[in-house]
């Protein structure tokens, strides 16, 4: 009878996260359950697709991004206000550790080096994983450039977007994140924003 009483607030918790933006109380990921003033002792919430509680804070914004856990934390002064699954760089392209910046932000970024090359006339991809540096197209292809909405500059061409999430570091550089909270952090940072990478 225990464990089935555990199992129902965890219910509610991981459904909670995809509910719509709440107008009342200003964050939506936990509708009728938000504190009305997080604590800096909030826990992340172990949640695939993460958590964000802090449009009402005002205190100034900082990222950290810890490539051990593929996780990223948004702070708000001392205090995680969301929690964001990431896919950084492989080991031979890592996400290098460092205390940044945000450089710029673009929502409809496009790729300079990576994308898929596709044949015209049949529209199929014939390279799924194209660096402009080493492959071109042949006759009859195309090169297009890989999306990265709401992206957010920190380390030359290293930034965060939305991107495919497989669980472990497989990204050319830059940190992946799921579309609804790349959406988050991208409006709760401005350029400027501390970026730290360990």
């Amino acid at each position: 009878m225990k464990a089935l009483f555990l199992l129902i607030p965890i219910g509610i918790v991981t459904q909670s996260c995809v509910l719509p933006v709440s107008e009342t109380t200003g964050a939506g990921y936990l509708n009728g359950f938000r504190s009305a003033t997080p604590t800096s002792e909030l826990e992340p919430m172990a949640h695939e697709r993460g958590y964000w509680d802090g449009d009402a804070i005002e205190d100034p914004p900082s990222i950290r991004i810890n490539r051990n856990e593929q996780k990223a934390y948004f702070y708000k002064g001392s205090q995680v206000v969301g929690m964001s699954p990431i896919s950084t760089g492989t080991s031979k392209r890592a996400t290098s550790a460092g205390t940044f910046k945000v450089t710029e932000k673009d929502i409809d970024h496009e790729s300079s080096l990576y994308g898929v090359i596709r044949d015209l006339a049949t529209g199929e991809i014939v390279n799924d994983d194209a660096d402009t540096r080493k492959h071109r197209p042949g006759p009859g292809q195309v090169f297009e450039p890989a999306p990265m909405p709401y992206f957010m500059r920190f380390n030359g061409g290293v930034g965060m977007h939305v991107g495919h999430l497989p669980g472990y570091a497989a990204s050319h550089g830059c940190v992946r994140m799921p579309k609804e909270m790349a959406v988050r952090f991208y409006e709760a940072a401005s350029v400027g924003t501390p970026v730290i990478v360990e």
